[in-house]
């Protein structure tokens, strides 16, 4: 790995590690205010928050972060990335690291119900991130 490389990955480091000033977790205006009662409500939740990088930033990558939550919906230490696209460069994984702690900022506090807050406090869940929105699956029809 070149020298610059590194620079960019540990800067990416620092931001996860929410060591930018701004506390993981801590937000203004929740994107939703509809309370995440089950966990396809919490991915459906983060999918709505997810905004990657415009393509002149960055080719679009797949990446996987690790997170929990407290009983508040608030990030329980510090998200891990656990899978990148092979083929990513440091520029890449820079910037949607960056990105993925932003939809992370932007849909925390989650608004659990306490039946979720119960069983989601704590717990990891591994979320999935791609480089282009998808659309809702459609259904096809057959004639």
């Amino acid at each position: 790995m070149t020298r610059r490389g590194e620079k960019l990955l540990v800067a990416a480091a620092v931001l996860l590690l929410g060591i930018t000033g701004v506390p993981l977790g801590i937000t203004g205006a929740p994107a939703q205010v509809e309370e995440v009662n089950t966990i396809q409500d919490l991915f459906a939740r983060l999918r709505t928050c997810w905004k990657p990088p415009p393509p002149g930033k960055a080719r679009p990558i797949d990446i996987t972060v690790v997170v929990s939550f407290n009983r508040a919906g608030e990030i329980l230490g510090h998200p891990r990335i656990t899978y990148e696209s092979k083929d990513a460069t440091d520029n890449d994984r820079l910037q949607y690291r960056v990105a993925v702690m932003e939809a992370l900022q932007r849909c925390t506090p989650m608004p659990f119900t306490d039946a979720m807050a119960g069983a989601a406090a704590g717990r990891p869940f591994a979320v999935q991130f791609h480089g282009r929105k998808t659309s809702p699956p459609t259904q096809e029809r057959k004639a």
